[in-house]
């Protein structure tokens, strides 16, 4: 079975946006009848954290750059997420800026030549930490979803490491399978 068998909810997030178009997360949050809005808390180069250069296959420690980011669903916080890049990927481009970039992130990278080709996903729950309970508005008895994202391009390179966080009561997370028989 190939990837292209699979269908996800995820998948808006890792295409790049066409000229005019207004990032995934403000189309999906219209669909559903709300306003979507992100806040960049911060970005800028940072060591990799252990979890992060194994994944990108940096030694640990290594300079990566970050996009910190919190999302927002009409003015509510909905998600924690950071965004991690090799160095040589980010370095000089607007992903180390603290601010939106036009057509976001995904369709910077492409301009760069970066484009996913093989995108893979990993999620849990746990219960959140203080400071993600804090910002997101949680009771103490609530868990969060963590996802793990980790984007390649065509040749392998692995270029893209989001870590996101949301309450486990409000996200569902869609995927669809079509075998081949």
């Amino acid at each position: 079975m190939s990837s292209s068998d699979w269908v996800s909810s995820s998948v808006p997030y890792v295409a790049p946006r066409e000229n005019g178009q207004g990032d995934a997360w403000q189309e999906e949050a219209a669909a559903r009848g709300g306003v979507g809005s992100q806040r960049v808390v911060r970005a800028g180069e940072v060591p990799a954290p252990p979890r992060v250069a194994a994944l990108l296959m940096v030694d640990e420690g290594a300079a990566v750059v970050v996009r910190q980011r919190v999302i927002y669903l009409d003015d509510h916080p909905v998600e924690l997420t950071d965004t991690y890049y090799p160095a040589e990927v980010a370095h000089g481009t607007r992903l180390e800026e603290p601010r939106k970039i036009r057509g976001g992130a995904v369709t910077l990278l492409a301009e760069l030549g970066y484009s996913a080709h093989r995108v893979r996903e990993e999620v849990s729950a746990r219960m959140p930490t203080d400071a993600e309970r804090q910002v997101l508005d949680l009771s103490d008895a609530e868990p969060v979803l963590c996802m793990t994202r980790l984007t390649m391009d065509s040749d392998g390179r692995r270029f893209q490491v989001d870590e996101s966080v949301f309450p486990a009561t409000s996200q569902r997370l869609r995927y669809e399978l079509e075998p081949r028989i």
